[in-house]
């Protein structure tokens, strides 16, 4: 499928990767070093995935997930100090996080009408702005002219532990089955039909299982200054 009408991408960092690499994390340090603006395209999905699971509906029927974004109204702060998601006028910024919306996503995610609806209103809120944008198809489909593209990746026992870490999980046997969870979540995003998870192929690859955050946060800057990114801004 191809979606049309791409934004202006001049002024974007894209950062895609799968779960636990530590995207969010790194984009809103990225934002805020170079006075940018900051969207995480994840978060909408999740809002609408929370809104399928409260309505009771199949997040695997993709008509269903598909009205029920038409009539969901999400706003998203593009403030990286400040970051809020709201579904309906309601504040979900914490909501969304939860193991079952986590479950959910990615067959939410994975229905064409909502990812065409979504991106557009991506486009939208990029708006020509200096903004780093986070997710899975940033620099593929969603600005596939982005002034810079950065994919980030880890191994699934790194990302397991981090997100472990995030969410409270200290026991082995839970870590490792986080660790299934990530993979099986990988493997679905990667093969879908629709706006598969892969790097663009001029996106800069960093593998930050070694690295830390800060690491990571000056090797995307570091890329951004070598490709002239944001001097003019």
């Amino acid at each position: 499928m191809t979606i049309t009408e791409p934004g202006n991408d001049a002024r974007v960092i894209a950062i895609d990767g799968p779960s636990g690499t530590g995207k969010s994390s790194v984009a809103r340090k990225v934002a805020c070093r170079l006075g940018a603006g900051y969207l995480d395209t994840g978060a909408m999905y999740r809002a609408l995935t929370l809104a399928v699971l409260s309505d009771g509906l199949d997040p695997a029927d993709a008509e269903k997930v598909a009205a029920r974004a038409e009539g969901l109204v999400i706003d998203i702060t593009t403030d990286p100090e400040n970051h809020k998601v709201f579904a309906d006028g309601r504040d979900v910024t914490m909501a969304i996080r939860s193991a079952e919306v986590s479950a959910a996503v990615s067959a939410v995610s994975a229905v064409s009408a909502v990812r065409r609806r979504l991106v557009h209103v991506q486009r939208q809120l990029a708006g020509g702005a200096t903004i780093v944008v986070e997710g899975r198809d940033i620099g593929t489909v969603v600005f596939p002219a982005a002034a810079l593209k950065i994919y980030l990746t880890a191994t699934p026992s790194a990302r397991a532990t981090r997100r472990a870490e995030q969410v409270g999980i200290s026991e082995p046997g839970e870590i490792a089955a986080l660790a299934d969870s990530l993979r099986r979540r990988d493997d679905f995003d990667s093969t879908r039909a629709v706006s598969p998870l892969r790097p663009a192929s001029d996106a800069v690859v960093l593998d930050s299982t070694d690295m830390s955050e800060e690491d990571v946060v000056e090797a995307v800057l570091a890329a951004a200054t070598s490709r002239n990114v944001g001097a003019s801004w």
